[in-house]
């Protein structure tokens, strides 16, 4: 296991512990990890804090983003997609998009590179958690 996924697992697993969506992301930029984070919508009331929003939060101001790459534990939302994009990460390291199809298309329609890498670890946690918290889940794409 890559390990910068796995700090994105670990990342996701403390949300979980902490009651919160099972999501977490880190940012590499020159082969080192520069932040990582997690979903805390619940945790902080927040509704943008998603987990590639933690994370780039933690990172702070690091100039520029063309030579990061972002990990997530699941394919990226729309609302953190645009992030990427706008912030011109070219690359991002999914775990897994067979629970949420996320925005694939609409990076890669605007050059990022998206791999994934369709890990069971990442898909059981999320079918575990969508299962348990259908409601928590639901509202957390937009679906109630």
């Amino acid at each position: 296991m890559d390990e910068f996924m796995q700090e994105a697992i670990n990342q996701a697993r403390k949300s979980l512990n902490e009651g919160g969506i099972p999501i977490g992301s880190a940012l590499v930029k020159n082969g080192s990890l520069v932040a990582s984070g997690h979903n805390k919508r619940v945790q902080e009331d927040n509704p943008i804090l998603h987990g590639e929003m933690d994370c780039l939060n933690n990172a702070g101001r690091v100039g520029s983003f063309r030579d990061t790459v972002i990990y997530s534990t699941l394919m990226p939302c729309y609302m953190c997609a645009g992030t990427i994009v706008q912030f011109k990460i070219p690359k991002v390291i999914v775990g897994e998009s067979r629970t949420f199809a996320g925005a694939r298309a609409f990076m890669e329609e605007h050059g990022v590179e998206v791999v994934d890498l369709n890990l069971p670890e990442c898909v059981q946690m999320m079918e575990q958690f969508i299962a348990d918290k259908p409601t928590l889940w639901n509202e957390d794409i937009g679906e109630l």
